[in-house]
């Protein structure tokens, strides 16, 4: 991925998979709300399964992921217009092609993230 349209097309295709994961979230996080709206269940000690309010906080926090995921493929952008994308951001070294190749918006060197 030293390739510039290579890295840009690659962080386009991750950024489209987020947004579409984002969208799906959204509107199932919207099918928890309204499904709590409609019922009368006492959820809070129902013994077959999960919550309402576990299965919200759990569509609530894969989704704050998302959004984090987008923003960071959004700077990965930036940095890529800005001519420092795959430069380590701490020791300035060149993030591997291997690691950018399966985290695209890598901001570190492997040696730098642990």
């Amino acid at each position: 991925m030293h390739e510039p349209g290579d890295a840009r097309a690659a962080l386009r295709r991750a950024r489209a998979e987020t947004r579409s994961q984002i969208a799906a979230l959204s509107r199932d996080l919207d099918g928890v709300i309204d499904a709590s709206l409609d019922s009368n269940a006492d959820d809070e000690h129902d013994p077959e399964g999960a919550t309402i309010a576990f299965e919200r906080a759990q569509v609530t926090a894969l989704l704050a992921d998302a959004r984090r995921r987008l923003a960071e493929l959004d700077a990965a952008l930036d940095r890529l217009d800005a001519g420092t994308y795959g430069t380590c951001e701490r020791c300035g070294s060149p993030i591997p092609a291997e690691r950018l190749a399966v985290r695209p918006s890598a901001r570190t060197c492997v040696g730098c993230a642990r």
